[in-house]
């Protein structure tokens, strides 16, 4: 795996790009002097939790035929005040799906994906606890 950063500004502001090729902006908080042009670097750790644990649950819930209509994640997380380097004290996610799915099936393929499978969940839990839970919404129809 290779990532490539490019800076784009004088100050914060660096472009990145994986295998994929697909730009990620990064930027550091105004009140530090960046400009608010990308996510902050433990924002993105966030988002591959977010992300990684979607692509399992996604694949696991497919292959046992159930009908994903949509599905959000909320991620809350806390730091570390004045502590350099400042870690997370607390992780919580939370899987919104909705659409025709079976609660157990669900359940198991939230649990497999941050217990198994998710590789970014499995480096950060070694510094923090994770805590994860899901909600089901069927549609309403409309």
């Amino acid at each position: 795996m290779k990532i490539e950063l490019n800076r784009v500004d004088n100050d914060f502001h660096f472009r990145a790009k994986g295998s994929s090729d697909v730009p990620v902006n990064i930027d550091a908080a105004e009140s530090i002097g960046g400009h608010n042009q990308g996510a902050r670097p433990m924002e993105l750790l966030l988002m591959g939790i977010g992300g990684c644990s979607a692509i399992d649950i996604i694949s696991i819930l497919k292959k046992q035929k159930q009908q994903i209509d949509d599905f959000q994640i909320e991620i809350d997380a806390e730091r570390e005040k004045d502590k350099v380097p400042s870690l997370f004290e607390y992780i919580n996610v939370v899987f919104k799906l909705t659409g025709k799915l079976d609660h157990s099936k669900v359940e198991r393929a939230v649990n497999l994906s941050m217990e198994k499978y998710c590789s970014v969940a499995a480096i950060i839990e070694k510094t923090v606890e994770i805590k994860y839970s899901f909600e089901i919404s069927e549609n309403d129809g409309a």
